[in-house]
């Protein structure tokens, strides 16, 4: 059977970042965007067979990728008899999609348990685990907003023990431990904790950004996105964003990025000579 610990903590928030350009063609390289939920695991969102998006956890200690059952029925991933099932399409925000990927469908009790305490502060529906994770160089960079991850074309990570055939009950099997989730649900209920998911996925702009003599500059600008809608033209050079309450005049692109989904963000632009202030209230992207 499947044995594991994971979800371990790490203890570094983010801290936004400059923004420099990078040649990430040659390597292959593509940044996902992430955030740290409540308890400092490093989350992503994805797609999975085109519906979405999900929230899953990045966590080499668990041995595979791991999908809900609730989600699983809802893409309709078909298990095999030994309970795994393989994704039409798998997809991380960012641009990443991964062909033949697989996964194994189980109610993790620490995915209940957190989920049933709100600890959290996401619905957390599965678990990128270590098959997935090595098919790539990953670069964890908790100062940034994005991690990067380039494709590994000579490496192949090892297989995976099967269990035995037919005995799904032994190969979802966590060693006794999968008794914590129904007792923590049972305890939220007992204790009246009900989840509170707070944490908001990072929100869509639609344009690209550039490093120029003159600072930040409007590269690109993806037709009908909230950028094109709030008046974004190429060669804007950035001055200073807003959102809410908080007024941000360095680290500009990081700052969009940050902003959440459905925010309003006032963005400060130079053109033609004269300052503009654009309002734009951020879309869902994936």
């Amino acid at each position: 059977s499947l044995r594991f610990i994971f979800l371990a903590a790490l203890l570094a928030a983010p801290v936004l970042a400059d923004d420099k350009p990078k040649d990430t063609a040659a390597s292959g390289q593509i940044d996902v965007p992430y955030k740290l939920t409540e308890t400092k695991h490093i989350h992503v969102r994805l797609k999975l067979n085109g519906k979405g998006p999900f929230n899953f956890i990045l966590d080499t200690g668990a041995p595979a990728v791991f999908i809900t059952k609730a989600v699983a029925k809802k893409i309709g991933l078909e298990e095999d008899k030994n309970g795994w099932g393989e994704f039409k399409t798998f997809e991380i925000e960012g641009g990443l999609t991964v062909d033949k990927a697989r996964a194994r469908v189980a109610d993790l009790f620490q995915l209940d348990g957190m989920n049933s305490m709100g600890l959290a502060g996401v619905e957390l529906n599965g678990v990128i685990g270590y098959e997935m994770l090595a098919r790539f160089r990953i670069t964890y960079d908790m100062t940034a907003d994005k991690l990067a991850f380039v494709p590994l074309k000579d490496f192949t990570p090892p297989a995976l023990v099967a269990p035995p055939a037919g005995d799904k009950k032994k190969a979802n099997s966590q060693g006794g431990l999968d008794m914590l989730g129904p007792v923590m649900k049972t305890l939220a209920g007992m204790m009246g904790v009900k989840p509170n998911f707070t944490i908001k996925s990072s929100g869509f702009l639609g344009a690209e950004f550039e490093e120029g003599k003159e600072g930040l500059l409007v590269k690109s600008i993806l037709k009908g996105s909230p950028a094109h809608l709030g008046g974004l033209k190429v060669g804007d050079k950035l001055e200073g964003v807003k959102n809410g309450k908080s007024e941000v005049t360095g680290k500009l692109q990081a700052a969009i990025n940050k902003a959440a989904i459905g925010d309003t963000v006032e963005v400060t632009v130079s053109r033609d000579g004269a300052k503009k202030t654009l309002t734009v209230e951020l879309g869902r992207g994936l």
